[in-house]
């Protein structure tokens, strides 16, 4: 993913910024061989930069989709209780990992963990409005009146939600789809008490475009590739 060439570098040789824009002044970057400006953009993971002619080791940052199970918290510290971090697979553990957003103890489904805070921050950004997608199960069918009460804009905690879309799947069980373009506490579940349902299962299938990959157990998680990091930034703002 491309970043600022400071930023690259700050991070990669552990140099102020100071430092680093003496380096670019002196001329003694190079992005594929031509001399780096400052403020380009590069993307380390298919770019080459170098140092006075010699390749900078650049750490790629590693994006995770996992598929939370109940009972685990969406947190670094759990404080004695299980967290998401817990199963991460020794091979793509990494310093400084993360859960990018929350999902509630006893929710289920896609939680993005990755290193890179700076996507992370883009991903969560409300200027970006990234939908997320969610299955819940009810303890009664969905009344026809809850997709335009859930369309027009709740309001909620003092101010109006933006409109969700809403999907009914099935009566028996009762089980709906629901798009948010915004997450505040409980939303999902709150939302759904306002037209007379409980939600008794509640479930995250996609982050944008990208779903949920269907073959992941609960608990199971693997490294996105470069594609599908790509298909979660594209709706972001830089």
């Amino acid at each position: 993913m491309s970043e600022r060439i400071e930023k690259i570098l700050a991070r990669e040789l552990n140099e102020p910024r100071s430092r680093v824009k003496t380096l670019l002044q002196k001329g003694q970057v190079t992005v594929d061989g031509v001399v780096a400006r400052a403020g380009q953009q590069a993307d380390p993971d298919t770019q080459e930069i170098c140092l006075a002619g010699e390749p900078i080791a650049c750490r790629a940052f590693v994006y995770l989709m996992l598929n939370k199970p109940t009972g685990v918290l969406s947190a670094t510290d759990g404080k004695g209780e299980p967290t998401v971090l817990d199963l991460v697979p020794s091979a793509l553990r990494r310093k400084g990992l993360f859960p990018a957003g929350r999902l509630d103890k006893d929710t289920t489904g896609f939680v993005l963990l990755t290193d890179d805070g700076a996507f992370a921050h883009r991903i969560l950004s409300p200027r970006s409005h990234i939908p997320k997608t969610y299955i819940a199960t009810l303890d009664k069918p969905v009344p026809p009146t809850a997709a335009a009460a859930f369309a027009g804009g709740m309001e909620m905690d003092g101010k109006v939600l933006q409109p969700a879309q809403l999907t009914i799947l099935s009566t028996d069980p009762p089980r709906a789809q629901v798009v948010l373009r915004q997450g505040i506490y409980h939303q999902v579940k709150r939302m759904f008490a306002r037209v007379g349902c409980t939600v008794t299962a509640l479930h995250r299938t996609a982050m944008g475009a990208l779903e949920l990959d269907p073959t992941l157990a609960p608990g199971d998680c693997r490294a996105l590739t470069p594609a599908e990091v790509a298909l979660l930034a594209k709706d972001t703002v830089q």
